[in-house]
């Protein structure tokens, strides 16, 4: 799995705690072919999280660094860790009998401006409700609360 190189030392624990959680993590899978927009999602019925490598190195401007030595794939690595991190809440919230974690009203002013019309993306064409679209976008900024959760609420 490629996106794997993109991770951090964190991430890469939140990947192993998601395994040891019974969750499946692919990539590039036809729902990612399907909307190119996506960077990741997460399947309910499944268990699965899939990261949608290839949509998220399009929407960075992936360059390979074998090409241009002086190329930063900085945006990348976020992208998909953020991926990572939003799809691993929506397992937790699924741990937590299909809750949100957190307090909505406390999430609501957390959410930083930029992801305001990602949130509105997400309601409007995914299954997630609003609590649970906005605790992912606030928590996919916070790796150790999410790797802390996933021992909480899903081991």
């Amino acid at each position: 799995m490629e996106f794997i190189i993109f991770l951090s030392k964190l991430d890469k624990e939140i990947l192993d705690l998601l395994t040891k959680a019974n969750y499946i993590v692919e990539e590039n899978k036809v729902e990612c072919l399907l909307n190119k927009n996506i960077k990741g999602l997460h399947n309910f019925e499944e268990n699965k999280i899939i990261i949608c490598t290839e949509n998220a190195k399009k929407k960075t401007n992936y360059r390979n660094l074998k090409q241009q030595q002086n190329k930063n794939n900085f945006k990348t690595e976020q992208a998909i860790r953020k991926a990572l991190r939003h799809e691993a809440t929506h397992a937790i919230q699924k741990c937590n009998n299909n809750k949100t974690v957190g307090d909505i009203k406390k999430l609501e002013s957390k959410l930083h401006q930029s992801k305001k019309k990602a949130l509105a993306f997400s309601t409007s064409n995914f299954s997630g409700t609003y609590a649970k679209e906005l605790e992912a976008y606030v928590l996919e900024d916070k790796p150790k609360k999410v790797k802390n959760l996933i021992k909480k609420y899903c081991l």
